[in-house]
């Protein structure tokens, strides 16, 4: 039996950072993608976001990539949102994600970043919280 245990702090964002994650509904998406995670077998210990974006806390499985993961969530909830007509134009996740590793010593501290996103984003905006991300994590914007 494999014993495996890579936590991964995932972000994704709403196509062209648009706010279509309403109040009204965002709390019923993070639930469906919750239920949807236990259903693919897929570790997610906390989800929350805002507007334009979510976090995920997940731990990847023997055989889970962190591509596959991202894929069967955001395809799945988009799906699920458009077929709920939750958003009055056809909704779509942007392609790309930030996702990084993160040690047994940091969970309750990125639990706790996750679970405070309302807070978080009434003094940052979503832009902001990416480039303090990029500039964290060593990475360059792409140019185009």
């Amino acid at each position: 039996m494999s014993y495996v245990r890579i936590w991964v702090h995932l972000v994704f964002a709403v196509k062209h950072r648009e706010p279509l994650l309403k109040k009204e509904f965002r709390y019923d998406v993070y639930k469906h993608i919750a239920d949807n995670c236990v259903e693919k077998e897929i570790f997610l210990k906390s989800i929350n976001g805002y507007s334009d974006h979510i976090h995920c806390l997940i731990s990847l499985g023997k055989d889970q990539s962190i591509a596959k993961v991202s894929q069967l969530i955001k395809g799945e909830s988009s799906f699920w949102i458009n077929q709920n007509n939750l958003t009055p134009e056809k909704f779509a996740w942007q392609d790309d994600y930030f996702a990084v590793s993160v040690s047994e010593s940091q969970l309750e501290s990125v639990t706790k970043y996750i679970q405070n996103q309302e807070q978080h984003h009434a003094k940052k905006s979503f832009n902001e919280e990416a480039d303090e991300f990029m500039t964290k994590y060593g990475w360059s914007p792409i140019k185009a």
